[in-house]
């Protein structure tokens, strides 16, 4: 049987409780089997029984429009990142471009990795980008520092709409010809 992930958002937990202790409180013999116990939860948190919760389909991340369009102005028209942001959640926003455009599944020594974001930096501190990318557990390094690689994960909502606009800017900016 597959572990899905299955999110369950409460927004009354006092009334989930009260729900959950009634149905709990009725006169049982035996403990509630294990598939009896996941359509009460489910009832007290308002679906019909476990099979309704597990099919709704989650719900549609909120993008903060302002400080993806924050993050996006520190990028230049080729989509390089130009400017460090003092601001730590458009600095997240940035890494998470920076991570995208990183090969996955390959390895890189110090040099290497390097290379590759001075390639996608104007400012040129790759030294700090490594520190906040490993930081933020988008990248991993042996402890003496010789090997790197990117972690597989899935993108930041926000993160993804920055990357989209970018894209959509360079696509826009270039000239029918290579730049």
């Amino acid at each position: 049987m597959s572990k899905d992930v299955i999110r369950l958002t409460i927004p009354d937990v006092s009334g989930f409780a009260k729900q959950l202790r009634r149905a709990l409180s009725v006169e049982r013999r035996t403990d509630p089997s294990h598939v009896e116990m996941l359509n009460i939860v489910a009832r007290a948190a308002g679906f019909r029984n476990f099979q309704h919760l597990s099919r709704q389909t989650p719900p549609t991340p909120v993008i903060d429009a302002r400080r993806v369009a924050r993050a996006a102005r520190c990028f230049d028209a080729r989509g390089r990142w130009e400017v460090w942001p003092h601001k730590r959640s458009v600095r997240a926003l940035c890494l998470w471009v920076i991570w995208a455009r990183l090969p996955a599944r390959e390895g890189w020594d110090e040099r290497q990795i390097s290379a590759i974001l001075d390639e996608l930096t104007v400012f040129r501190d790759a030294a700090q980008i490594r520190r906040s990318l490993v930081e933020m557990k988008l990248l991993t390094r042996n402890p003496d520092g010789s090997d790197y690689a990117r972690v597989e994960t899935p993108m930041d909502p926000e993160g993804a709409a920055l990357l989209r606009d970018l894209n959509a800017r360079q696509k826009t900016q270039a000239p029918s010809g290579k730049s």
